[in-house]
């Protein structure tokens, strides 16, 4: 098999979060009669560890789930998945894993033992944490992680990453509001959810704005729900964003503003104002020092500055040292786009990326 083949196999069987039957199966059936020890640390997590006798190992993830989306993109290899698209290159972080396996399998030594770590559910579910969870880096004596991601934002064969902040922390905000109906004419009888609400919303968006625009963050709403006629108060109301910085100083500050308002609000409305927030990612963080090692050994090029996204590869990066970087695949269509695609040249250098780092790593 080749890196092309991989990929367009894998596009073509698309799946959800931790619903990945086919693709487990596929990848299992490459890895099969490579010289590893195949396992699941987690649920519908794989591992492959090639051991060369070596006191330390270094990790590589790859995320295998795709996303929703109905695709239009008109390839010969198109989704047989009606709804279900891999539109944010994990065809694509799968098949330059699996070259890099076969590379590793050829090798007659080298200074680490590898482990290979193929991720489910890290669209929405945030699946790299069980699987650190596990125990399994402890177990395997693992020393470093290293994840890719295509990026159509850079030019082709293009690796960037950035040291410190990278990707942001996140979580979504809902804010659920409860108050009492009563017809306008008589609003002196009600509680009005929706005002509340609205209130609340205008002084978020000026906590935010407090901060010093050189810190990088996020706090932004894309749904208000509300009431139920326009003649009458609204009993409730329910406002739905989310929330992202890099520095968790901030990140802890505006979620700490953020419910001291709701406090403030529902003691001047009488409404029963309650704030939720999902666990979400933490920040993907690089160690200056580990990006340092791989810039010895491969052109990378410095981002001008972090992404206001996610990834749950930052999971990896609490439990040991772990570094992420872009592979250039532009021009492209956006990530998560339902006409996503990109050239394959782009895992070709992923993989000798990849490649270079099982080779010739060292911290020395």
């Amino acid at each position: 098999m080749t890196l092309s083949q991989d990929r367009r196999a894998l596009h073509q069987i698309p799946e959800l979060e931790r619903e990945l039957p086919q693709t487990l199966a596929y990848l299992r059936q490459v890895l099969a009669p490579l010289p590893c020890r195949i396992f699941s640390p987690a649920e519908s997590a794989l591992c492959a560890f090639f051991d060369f006798g070596r006191p330390s190992a270094l990790a590589f993830r790859a995320d295998m789930d795709a996303l929703p989306v109905t695709e239009k993109t008109g390839l010969t290899f198109a989704s047989r998945h009606p709804g279900r698209m891999h539109a944010c290159g994990h065809d694509g972080h799968m098949a330059m894993a699996l070259e890099l396996a076969r590379r590793v399998a050829g090798a007659a030594t080298l200074p680490h033992n590898i482990l290979l770590v193929f991720q489910p559910a890290e669209e929405t579910g945030g699946g790299a944490k069980p699987i650190c969870d596990s125990g399994v880096f402890t177990q395997y004596r693992v020393e470093a992680i290293f994840g890719l991601h295509l990026w159509p934002e850079l030019s082709l064969g293009r690796i960037a990453s950035i040291p410190g902040g990278m990707m942001c922390r996140s979580a979504e905000v809902t804010l659920t509001v409860t108050g009492h109906s009563a017809h306008v004419a008589h609003a002196e009888e009600g509680l009005d959810a929706l005002e509340a609400a609205a209130r609340w919303y205008l002084g978020a968006l000026a906590l935010e704005r407090e901060l010093p625009p050189e810190e990088p963050r996020l706090l932004k709403f894309g749904k208000l729900t509300a009431g139920t006629v326009r003649n009458a108060l609204a009993a409730s109301a329910r406002l739905e964003g989310t929330l992202r910085a890099f520095r968790d100083p901030v990140f802890d500050r505006l979620r700490q503003g953020l419910d001291r308002l709701a406090r403030q609000i529902a003691g001047e409305t009488g409404c029963a104002l309650d704030l939720a927030y999902s666990e979400g990612y933490p920040a993907v963080w690089n160690p200056p020092e580990l990006l340092a090692r791989v810039e010895a050994l491969w052109p990378v090029d410095r981002l001008e500055k972090p992404a206001l996204i996610t990834e749950d590869f930052s999971w990896y990066q609490r439990y040991l040292p772990g570094l992420f970087l872009f592979v250039g695949c532009g021009p492209a269509p956006a990530l998560h786009a339902a006409d996503f695609q990109f050239d394959e040249k782009a895992l070709t250098v992923g993989a000798d990326l990849l490649w270079r780092i099982a080779e010739e790593f060292s911290w020395n």
